[in-house]
């Protein structure tokens, strides 16, 4: 199944430890289905002294959560996407077009062709 909340997508947790904040995704991991979204769902790490860290010691650092668990922001009210598929001309050709859709609103969220 195909995801559609990509990178520097506004969204909203709606599960978990860390619901109802709000966050920018980072990191999109399609193979396992989970993203990594800026400030939530931070995660403590026991790091050894290297050359990069000479100290060590606990960092603290955002774990990739479910997909499922996070829903798009759309003028600031969360929502699910859609796609709708448009035939329009093209380099002189008709060709189908992807635009990811709002389903509360109908609105086309980006107009960048996928």
């Amino acid at each position: 199944m195909n995801m559609k909340i990509k990178v520097n997508d506004k969204v909203r947790i709606i599960a978990g430890k860390d619901k109802g904040k709000e966050g920018k995704v980072l990191k999109v991991d399609h193979k396992n289905r989970k993203v990594l979204v800026e400030g939530i769902a931070k995660a403590t790490k026991h790091s050894k002294p290297n050359a990069m860290n000479r100290q060590g010691g606990i960092v603290h650092q955002e774990a990739f959560i479910d997909v499922s668990n996070v829903m798009y922001l759309h003028d600031g009210k969360p929502t699910r996407l859609g796609v709708k598929v448009v035939q329009e001309e093209v380099d002189g050709k008709m060709k189908n077009v992807r635009y990811r859709v709002a389903k509360s609103t109908g609105d086309v969220i980006d107009n960048k062709r996928r």
